[in-house]
């Protein structure tokens, strides 16, 4: 049973290292390299013809499609995907083609609500009828009143008017007639001033009774005609009840004459409005109860109002319960609505209702109500930013009681409610349909899945944008149609098709593939621009692939200051790299330094120390947290790989130390673990390394070298150091060999290597970097690991070396001491 690990380690061994040596790199295996000839064309002026496509997104498109097109609740879109790939751009178009074949969705309009004005009532029309309707109540409001006054002073209403008048005056008329025979018979006389009756006592001679005539008289009489005083009090009370129904019945009788010559011409201007529309029980009511308004209120059509401003205004404002508000106006549209909403706050996303101050408090009414892209995108699309919506917290949760419940109610701005607000609005909320298109990031998306399922749960058509895709002939067609498009929209030069298969490999560099291609065309455009630019300003008629160079280089110098100022520090001296002759324990390591707006590739000294002991690899950085997880990783990989190779001896007397010397920011990555395992075997073995090459590349615990990221970038970075200092044909990398296919390098490199001025080595097996680093055979074998390395190898000296380590250990007879590690950052 103890031999099995054993075996199943050799196996791995032998499969993967079949005594293989380092492979060099010719400089067609540097760069993809794209003939002009293959597409087919001259210059982009020839393809304006040809449609736009989603390039190498066809996941994606179909998944629009499919979302865009359902219509059952609940499947809104989510968009995600790096910026600058098309999904915004490329989804808004989408969102136009599906729009294109439906129907233009209905008008929305908020009217008075004569039972309780503080609620509006929601009214949707046929697409076009609600800018009907607003402008035949606009042009009621301006001849309706002079036609009501007209036929109120009409000949015929005057007729009818005076004759039923003069009927009511003759009955007040019997009525005064007959209390006066009540009065006369009382021996009173009377007269009217305005609403009172005037009354005097006559006596018999018919002369009026003074007031001290009145006090001589006897008792008896006195009170004889206080009686009759009360009983003409009695009379006049009733008079004037009488008086009061007369008037009464005068009014309703001339306001009736008036409702009956007024309702003719208000059914006729009502019905001519409401011919045009299409019916419906809500607009029907609403036309009876303005009609019922208007004829209550006949009396301010009348032009012989002594206050006449008064008049006005109070007719305004009676009008102005007869307008609509249309707040969602669809006529002008030719299928569904598009909106795209840039700006999502509370009020542009569901509207607002708006106030102005009159008199010092503030005041609304329905026409004031707002209508927010929910509404307006009804029927139809709208294009939301995850990033903008996520700044509110209280708007992401109206968002989702909306796509709970999909009504919407327009609210009142909390800054409103106060107490000089008279009166608060509260619209009749109004059913919602409309299809969400989220745009965020791959990150967001997976994040809200965990934190908020409920909301997800809405977008249940995911639409996924590729960072990259493989490219092919029919890629490379349809990216030559982006740039036509490109240019012929920014009004610029076309391009030559030599400059257009540069920029193809131009995108293959975006992604570090010879067989992929970059999907974020933004970058691509931005060369366009500014490649176009140049070649205006030399006055060329096309874009050619020099003028695409002089943008590359002229974005490299706007960027590349903490790149030459690295240089520049290497070649004075301040930073140590070597690159002649072999050093013990010393090796270049490849690193990739990542700015954000630039990125560029930088060597880093790397040492090594070994010496006997029992505390294994120490990893320096770590012991002072300036490494992260990912590194320390590789580091325990690279430990147990070692101890792997000397099984046959192990346990290991060994103490060694690792180091990035000069590197005073935190490492992370595990890209430079062969480098390490080449540093520590050349300390082990004391076998030197030659200082011509950098290294990157991941290990894994069986040897196998696994690519990296940066590969361009690390490998131009060192080319640059070299050249400064001198081409000498000594000097190269060693990279992985899965690494081959990323490369897309620069002109510059590929001139060198075919002059044999710089090489770029591939490894398959930490093992084969070795050999080549230090001139001698590795000492791999089918048997080494049961009987030895080979003395004359590198591993072969690593075992004598710690088989010395052993004895050393050994002699001193001590116990094992652990190494006092520094206390961590948290510790402290």
């Amino acid at each position: 049973m103890g031999t099995i690990p054993a075996i199943r380690e050799n196996s791995r061994f032998m499969v993967t290292n079949p005594n293989m040596s380092t492979q060099s790199l010719d400089s067609a295996q540097l760069r993809i390299t794209i003939d002009p000839a293959s597409l087919g064309f001259s210059d982009t002026s020839e393809l304006l013809q040809r449609p736009l496509s989603w390039i190498g997104q066809e996941r994606a498109e179909a998944a629009a499609r499919f979302g865009l097109g359902m219509m059952q609740p609940d499947y809104h879109l989510f968009v995600l995907g790096e910026a600058g790939s098309g999904r915004t751009s490329l989804l808004h178009q989408a969102m136009i083609d599906a729009a294109a074949d439906q129907p233009a969705p209905a008008d929305l309009c908020y009217l008075y609500n004569f039972i309780a004005p503080e609620k509006p009532l929601a009214l949707h029309l046929p697409a076009g009828q609600g800018r009907e309707l607003r402008q035949s109540l606009l042009q009621l409001a301006k001849s309706l009143p002079a036609e009501i006054a007209q036929c109120l002073s009409g000949q015929d209403f005057k007729l009818k008017s005076d004759r039923a008048t003069k009927k009511f005056k003759t009955e007040a008329a019997q009525a005064y007639t007959r209390l006066d025979k009540i009065a006369e018979s009382l021996h009173f006389t009377i007269h009217r001033e305005d609403e009172q009756i005037v009354f005097t006592f006559l006596d018999e001679k018919g002369e009026i009774l003074m007031a001290e005539n009145l006090l001589k008289l006897p008792k008896a009489r006195r009170n004889e005609i206080e009686q009759a005083e009360q009983a003409l009090h009695e009379a006049i009370v009733l008079y004037f009840d009488e008086f009061k129904r007369i008037e009464k019945e005068k009014n309703v009788t001339l306001a009736a004459l008036q409702r009956r010559s007024v309702q003719p011409l208000l059914n006729l201007a009502l019905k001519k409005i409401q011919d045009g529309l299409q019916t419906q029980e809500r607009l029907k009511t609403y036309f009876e109860q303005m009609a019922s308004d208007i004829l209550d209120n006949l009396a301010l059509f009348e032009t012989n109002n002594t206050d006449e401003e008064k008049r006005e205004t109070e007719l305004h404002q009676i009008f102005s319960r007869y307008q609509i508000n249309l707040v969602v106006d669809n006529a002008d549209l030719h299928g569904a609505p598009v909106i795209v909403e840039d700006n999502p706050s509370a009020c542009a996303l569901f509207g607002s209702i708006d106030y102005q101050f009159e008199e010092g408090k503030l005041k609304t009414d329905f026409m004031r109500i707002r209508a927010g892209s929910l509404l307006k995108a009804h029927g139809g699309f709208l294009m939301l930013h995850l990033d903008d919506l996520l700044t509110d917290a209280q708007l992401w949760v109206k968002l989702r009681r909306f796509l709970r419940s999909k009504r919407l109610q327009i609210e009142e701005p909390g800054s409103a409610l106060t107490s000089n607000t008279p009166v608060s609005l509260e619209p009749e909320a109004v059913d919602v349909n409309v299809k969400i298109i989220l745009i965020g990031s791959r990150d967001e998306y997976y994040e809200l899945e965990e934190i908020d399922p409920e909301f997800m749960r809405r977008f249940r058509v995911k639409v996924d944008f590729a960072g990259s895709f493989i490219a092919s002939a029919e890629t490379y067609q349809s990216s030559s149609v982006f740039v036509a498009h490109a240019c012929e929209a920014a009004k610029l030069p076309h391009f030559s098709a030599a400059a257009v298969a540069r920029l193809l490999e131009e995108s293959h560099r975006e992604v570090e593939d010879q067989k992929r291609q970059s999907a974020i065309f933004a970058r691509t455009e931005m060369l366009i621009l500014e490649s176009a630019a140049l070649c205006s300003a030399r006055h060329g008629r096309v874009v050619e692939v020099t003028d695409i160079s002089a943008a590359l280089q002229a974005r490299t110098l706007r960027h590349n200051y903490p790149d030459l100022r690295l240089q520049e520090s290497i070649m004075e001296g301040e930073i140590a790299i070597a690159l002649h002759g072999a050093m013990v324990g010393q090796l270049n390591a490849l690193t990739q330094i990542d700015l954000g707006d630039h990125r560029f590739g930088a060597p880093v000294r790397l040492t090594a120390r070994t010496f006997a002991g029992e505390d294994g690899v120490l990893n320096i950085a770590r012991e002072v947290d300036m490494s992260g997880p990912i590194h320390d990783k590789g580091m325990l990989i690279l430990q147990n790989y070692l101890t792997g190779l000397f099984t046959h001896i192990a346990p290991l007397a060994l103490s060694a130390s690792i180091v990035f010397e000069q590197e005073y920011s935190s490492i992370e990555g595990d890209s430079a673990s062969c480098a390490e395992f080449f540093v520590l075997l050349s300390s082990l073995a004391e076998a030197p390394l030659k200082q011509g090459f950098a290294v990157t590349g991941a290990l894994n615990q069986y040897g196998e070298v696994l690519p990296v990221g940066g590969i361009n970038d690390k490998i131009e970075g060192y080319f640059k150091l070299c050249e400064r200092m001198g081409l000498n044909g000594e000097q190269g990398v060693l990279i992985p060999h899965h690494n081959r296919q990323h490369l897309v390098l620069d002109y510059k490199i590929i001139e060198a290597v075919e002059k044999g001025l710089f090489a770029i080595y591939t490894m398959e097996h930490v093992t084969q970097g070795l050999e080549l680093l230090t001139g001698c055979p590795a000492g791999i074998t089918e048997q080494c690991r049961t009987v030895g390395y080979s003395p004359d190898t590198v591993l072969g000296y690593a075992q004598r070396a710690l088989l010395v380590f052993r004895r050393a250990c050994q002699m001193t007879q001590h116990p094992k001491t652990e190494h006092r590690r520094l206390p961590s950052r948290t510790e402290k």
